[in-house]
């Protein structure tokens, strides 16, 4: 066999190898996305606990906050552990957190076993991934990250059903028991190939010139000093706050505002979260080959045109599906704007660090996007409000994105 030909069969090897992991990355994704399908349980719990909407929202509020904080933690450690591992131990504390949430008595124990100790699972789970996936994609790297984050976004259409399945068939307790014991079984056993490229996987890859990593790797505190940081992280917040403030309200602004029977609505939001995965690689596609500035002006511009749509149009019921289609789409955008921005500013090196701290900023934005659904309602009175809300604060993202996000000039 000739070098080139023995050259060919080592890059088809490494290709299939680095798709094979996105293929593991979606699925296992699509399992620790599990977590968005609380309002599966929500209603039922309420009823067994006897409380009312605002307490039975601290469990998913909890996890989102400590899947945040996790992601933080773990970049730090990132490197001390072979990515197996770490994944293993973030699958385990999600299979442990839902088999101890179906022995539960109370609200807060609920809070601590799905929120915190499921939340701390899933960030520990999620944050290895998506560095192994970076690493292995340095040409592809907006576009790999969005795909893997597909599986993410889609698992409420697959996990959904079946758990409201599970529900109506044995409880939500014996539900929580049932996942909990098929996830402690299935995570550990996609967790096995992972690992990290070696220098000859690399080198096999081709990279145009225009695509590579910049040649400049800031640490965490180099980063934090950057005007780009900022313009990365507030930008996050706000489109967080947004994305998820909007998919809170969806059901109510269709069945209140434009009209819509509730079956209807019901149809609808299952489209809308195939829009919320598909906004991940698209962003990611976009960041990767135009640029991060590129990509937030885009998301920006689309979501104040939707607004717009919803407060002159609100009578029109297809108004109603291709502006929540929008919604939903640039929420998926920000969480692949998000870490390739932050590969890209700030190089590869101290990735796992840096996107760790970045992603705090979606903790932020989930904890106030929950709460605003609901306050912004009782403090408007009108849903009309709500999205000139919206466009001013897509504005003040505009004004943020052109004063602060730049190529960073260290090298």
């Amino acid at each position: 066999m000739s070098l080139s030909s023995l050259k060919s069969v080592t890059t088809n090897n490494m290709e299939k190898k680095r798709w094979g992991f996105i293929a593991l990355g979606i699925t296992i994704m699509m399992f620790l996305g599990t977590v968005y399908s609380y309002s599966v349980f929500r209603v039922a719990l309420e009823d067994i606990f006897n409380i009312g909407s605002a307490k039975s929202g601290l469990p998913y509020m909890f996890a989102l906050a400590f899947y945040a904080v996790c992601m933080l933690i773990i970049g730090k450690y990132m490197r001390n552990f072979h990515p197996r591992t770490l994944i293993l131990v973030g699958g385990y504390l999600v299979a442990i957190s839902w088999i101890l949430s179906s022995f539960v008595v109370n609200i807060y124990l609920l809070t601590i076993t799905y929120g915190v100790i499921g939340g701390a699972g899933v960030g520990i789970a999620y944050g290895v991934i998506m560095n192994i996936i970076a690493q292995w994609f340095p040409d592809k790297k907006g576009l790999a990250s969005g795909l893997v984050l597909l599986g993410f976004g889609l698992s409420p259409l697959v996990t959904a059903p079946l758990a409201s399945t599970l529900v109506q068939h044995f409880g939500v307790m014996e539900t929580f028991l049932i996942l909990g014991i098929s996830f402690s079984i299935i995570l550990p056993f996609l967790s096995l190939p992972f690992r990290y490229p070696e220098s000859d996987d690399i080198t096999t890859i081709k990279t145009p010139q225009s695509d590579q990593l910049p040649t400049h790797n800031l640490t965490t505190k180099e980063m934090m000093r950057t005007r780009s940081f900022k313009g990365v992280y507030l930008n996050f917040i706000i489109g967080t706050i947004i994305g998820l403030m909007l998919i809170g309200l969806t059901t109510s602004v269709g069945i209140e505002y434009f009209q819509l029977e509730s079956g209807t609505v019901t149809l609808f939001v299952s489209f809308f979260a195939i829009f919320n995965g598909l906004g991940r690689p698209t962003f990611g596609w976009i960041t990767d080959h135009l640029s991060s500035k590129f990509a937030i002006v885009l998301s920006y511009s689309l979501i104040i045109i939707a607004s717009l749509l919803v407060i002159f149009f609100q009578h029109l019921s297809f108004i109603y599906v291709i502006s929540f289609a929008v919604f939903w789409f640039n929420l998926g955008g920000w969480l692949a704007i998000a870490p390739t921005a932050t590969l890209k500013l700030f190089g590869m090196w101290h990735y796992s660090q840096n996107y760790g701290v970045v992603f705090t900023a979606y903790g932020i934005g989930a904890i106030v996007g929950v709460l605003s659904s609901g306050l912004l309602i009782d403090l408007f009175g009108h849903y009309e409000y709500i999205f000139y809300y919206v466009i001013g604060l897509a504005t003040v993202g505009l004004i943020l994105t052109k004063k602060y996000i730049s190529p960073i000039k260290k090298v």
